[in-house]
């Protein structure tokens, strides 16, 4: 099972997250096999949050990935967003063929409102480094869409979903996580 999991800063955690980044790659590095994708979130630069999206066995097992992770232990963030989610590209974002370099990276997040929008990939999929619908522990009910998109723009990478579908639409500068090789 896949989950979308986005944990949000808490204001003035910058210090807390800096001196526990070893301890937080060290954690993500116990699920290597398991990751999709990861990395930070931002706003203008500034760090806001970090994203992980991961295969594990059930919801119990993806909630004690999101919540003993360090900074949450700590108090660095100040909410989680924990999903299930279905990898509609089969790929994490390794084989992404644009690569890991670049700030033009992105996480849309549209959250839902009625019947499901944006199930399938779009067809200008080229840009698009992790893509699918966020989902009900179950699996049942659609809640929404993630995707990591490469784009020249905030604008352009909401322009991967179809935004007057969406209760709201959220777009964060997003770039590849990890210890870099």
């Amino acid at each position: 099972m896949e989950f979308f999991c986005h944990h949000r800063d808490r204001p003035g955690s910058l210090a807390l997250r800096t001196e526990l980044v070893e301890d937080h790659w060290a954690y993500m590095d116990r699920y290597e096999a398991e990751l999709i994708a990861r990395g930070p979130t931002f706003d203008e630069g500034v760090l806001t949050g970090s994203v992980h999206i991961v295969d594990l066995p059930d919801p119990a097992a993806a909630r004690a990935f999101a919540f003993d992770e360090p900074n949450y232990q700590a108090g660095a963030y100040r909410d989680v967003m924990l999903r299930r989610w279905r990898n509609l590209l089969g790929r994490t974002m390794w084989d992404f063929p644009g690569g890991r370099e670049g700030s033009d990276r992105y996480l849309v997040l549209g959250l839902g409102a009625g019947e499901a929008v944006d199930l399938d990939v779009p067809d200008d999929r080229d840009g698009l480094i992790a893509y699918g619908p966020l989902l009900s522990d179950d699996g049942a009910a659609w809640l929404g869409t993630a995707a990591l998109v490469r784009a020249p723009d905030p604008e352009a990478a909401r322009a991967v979903l179809t935004r007057e579908r969406y209760a709201g639409t959220e777009v964060h500068e997003w770039e590849f996580g990890g210890r870099r090789s």
